[in-house]
């Protein structure tokens, strides 16, 4: 285990529809028993889980007790204070912890796990806009994905993980329409038209689940653009199912490719979502990635397997 007063322990009291709240007396008292240098956080908001992390010293290692939403509300500052991420999966998307192996494990041994498990680097994506930057761990999407991450934040409160995310994305194919984007890769133009979404994927899956790209590793240092050119509503209702599949990387305007650097430009503001959490909507933005800039606990099941092979169209 890390030596005494490097470890932070920060539970997100609302993760997994707020039954992560029950959690905070039995961590508090397992941490009392068999980890009693770490400190233990509950953090009832963004800016307290933040200002939680920034009191820690430089190298700190944040057991984080909640989902990917959690994960990305703190990752600025993990990345600022040079921190190692270990996770204890409670929330409803989870595609962070899928990527890294984690089993979804009682709290007791996923606990243990965080605190002892070996950390290796594993890269990080970032949305720039003008001089802001927003990283990302799992994905940014751009679009009608984005869209429909809005409305499953705003979601029945009975529904969880990909359930909640189809909800939505039903919903949202009522207003279903897209975007005009022409889109610069590692600086050369590759995709200029009607755009259903152009997401960037750090994960294999997004969405809860859903295979977006299923050769993308975490830790390979590049990211993956996935483009969905001109769908309607019954084109989109038909690639659903093939997306939850994995197998809508077969349709003619379903693009995929690797990159280090790319550009998006749109005449009309475009719907964004950083790990499922909504930004505001931009005409213009850039998506990078920082290679092996985050130390993370991977999982249970030992190194992340071999990816499938790629396929660029």
């Amino acid at each position: 285990m890390p030596a005494a007063g490097s470890v932070l322990v920060l539970l997100n009291p609302r993760a997994d529809g707020g039954r992560a709240g029950r959690l905070a007396d039995p961590l508090r008292e397992w941490l009392g028993r068999h980890a009693a240098g770490a400190a233990f956080v509950v953090a009832e908001t963004a800016e307290a889980a933040r200002s939680a992390v920034s009191a820690q010293p430089e190298g700190v290692r944040v057991v984080v007790v909640g989902g990917d939403g959690t994960v990305h509300q703190v990752l600025p500052t993990l990345l600022a204070r040079d921190a190692t991420l270990a996770l204890v999966p409670l929330g409803s998307g989870n595609d962070l912890s899928r990527a890294l192996g984690l089993r979804r494990l009682p709290w007791q041994p996923a606990l243990e796990h965080a605190l002892r498990g070996h950390a290796s680097p594993c890269d990080v994506g970032e949305l720039v806009v003008g001089h802001a930057a927003v990283p990302f761990a799992s994905s940014l999407a751009a679009g009608f994905d984005a869209a429909v991450s809005r409305r499953a934040v705003a979601g029945p409160e009975g529904l969880r993980g990909q359930s909640r995310y189809l909800w939505a994305t039903l919903r949202e194919l009522a207003a279903l329409r897209t975007w005009r984007m022409k889109v610069i890769v590692d600086g050369v133009p590759w995709y200029d038209g009607p755009a259903l979404f152009a997401s960037c994927l750090n994960t294999p899956t997004y969405g809860a689940g859903m295979p977006a790209v299923p050769s993308a590793r975490i830790d390979d240092g590049r990211l993956d653009l996935l483009i969905a050119g001109r769908f309607g509503r019954l084109g989109a209702l038909w690639m659903l199912p093939r997306l939850l599949a994995g197998s809508h990387l077969r349709h003619r305007h379903v693009h995929t490719r690797p990159f280090l650097e790319l550009r998006v430009e749109s005449a009309t503001p475009v719907p964004l979502a950083a790990d499922g959490e909504v930004l505001p909507p931009e005409r213009a933005f850039a998506v990078r990635v920082r290679r092996g800039a985050l130390k993370v606990v991977k999982g249970t099941r030992g190194a992340i397997p071999p990816p499938p092979a790629r396929r660029s169209r």
